[in-house]
């Protein structure tokens, strides 16, 4: 019967979609360990260097999110670009890969998982947001990295669109936005 390691555990994970990680059990003063033996017991899974998953919580679309914010170890990871816009449903764009901007001076250990695309950058901490429980940029920052990256400008004007019609934008976001693509603003 699991006891109180495993309830305390289990509620980490009930609010990051089943995962844990060392990290989280030495934020509970729980020894690291002990996930290994949740391994050995059944009640968990080994998903990932540092990623656990406890069998309980159930499965969700955005697991695959949940876990790529939690991969980087040392720095928690922010969904970020193509993923955000996709998760904001922004526009129609399709990522390929899962997009985790991590801390400009992170250096991965191991190697970066194919299905990764990891970007360096410090954040602002107005430029992320939470989307059911995973962090993920805001909006304004997720037009940002489209536009950094050169996606296309049908996506990004749909980007835009959407979330100016959703109110996700300031005025200041949406003349910035406007500016670094180079479209003039709308006569008023």
């Amino acid at each position: 019967m699991p006891g109180r390691v495993f309830t305390q555990l289990l509620e980490v994970a009930q609010d990051q979609h089943g995962y844990v990680t060392p990290r989280d059990a030495r934020a509970l003063n729980v020894n690291p360990l002990r996930l290994q033996d949740l391994v050995r017991q059944g009640l968990a899974e080994r998903v990932a260097h540092g990623v656990y998953r406890i069998a309980l919580v159930p499965v969700t679309a955005l697991d695959q999110y949940m876990e790529a914010s939690l991969w980087p170890q040392a720095a928690r990871g922010v969904l970020c670009a193509e993923t955000a816009l996709d998760l904001h449903e922004l526009c129609d764009v399709n990522p390929a890969k899962i997009h985790v901007s991590v801390p400009a001076g992170y250096r991965p250990r191991r190697d970066v998982p194919k299905l990764y695309t990891l970007h360096y950058r410090d954040l602002d901490g107005r430029d992320v947001t939470r989307h059911e429980g995973i962090p993920i940029v805001t909006p304004y920052r997720a037009i940002l990295d489209g536009i950094d990256s050169h996606l296309g400008p049908r996506l990004l004007g749909q980007a835009i669109d959407n979330a100016k019609a959703r109110g996700l934008l300031t005025r200041e976001q949406l003349a910035d936005v406007r500016r670094r693509m180079k479209v003039p603003a709308p006569a008023s």
